[in-house]
């Protein structure tokens, strides 16, 4: 009678371990420059944070890793791909290329590192959701027209979910703005989270079928 009491612990541990195990919050990287890190927020109005937050309140157990770093470029990103998405990563949100238009990098350089990105990610079987940008004006008709085709073109050549221009409705919106007029306020944040919110569903929805819970 005492063993069968033991067996019968050792299978509720068990159970409640796969339990917990499949309750893990999804670990989604949002993987970016100073849009994602929070440039002059606090780190609770930061993107990642006040996503994790939206997404919660829908009622999905996700954790959204700030893996932003002002400054950095498509090439920077890459360059520390390996080690800002770490095994158990479940998705990756990409939102890189601001920096390349501002500098003005070939937008055929500034393709072949986000390509790189995603093929990496492909290859770990890791889902992307890929943010678009657009170039300033100011750069020339040329340039803005080779750089904003980067984005549709490689969401369409990786087949993932794509959310065309990451700071759509923030975007010369002075009342949504920091005063650089190129970061956006934590107003601005809250729009850009709710704007994104339905993507993020489709992105959720390919890491749960990938992982199988």
């Amino acid at each position: 009678m005492r063993a069968v009491a033991v067996v019968a612990v050792l299978l509720a541990g068990h159970a409640g371990g796969a339990q917990a195990e499949g309750a893990r919050p999804l670990r989604i990287v949002a993987l970016g420059d100073s849009l994602v890190a929070g440039y002059g927020l606090r780190a609770a109005e930061a993107f990642p944070a006040k996503l994790q937050q939206a997404l919660a309140a829908k009622g999905f157990a996700v954790e959204i890793v700030n893996a932003g770093i002002s400054g950095n470029t498509a090439a920077d990103g890459f360059a520390r791909l390996d080690w800002s998405v770490p095994e158990g990563t479940d998705a990756v949100i990409l939102e890189l290329g601001a920096n390349d238009a501002l500098r003005g990098v070939d937008p055929a350089a500034t393709r072949k590192a986000l390509d790189a990105i995603l093929r990496r990610l492909k290859e770990r079987h890791i889902p992307v959701l890929l943010c678009g940008m657009a170039a300033p004006r100011n750069m020339g008709t040329a340039y803005a027209q080779a750089f904003d085709a980067i984005f549709p073109a490689l969401a369409a050549a990786y087949n993932v979910p794509f959310y065309p221009f990451f700071l759509d409705g923030v975007a010369t919106d002075l009342a949504l703005n920091q005063r650089d007029g190129l970061h956006p306020s934590a107003a601005g944040v809250d729009v850009i989270v709710k704007r994104i919110l339905p993507k993020m569903e489709e992105l959720i929805a390919q890491a749960k079928l990938l992982r199988g819970s």
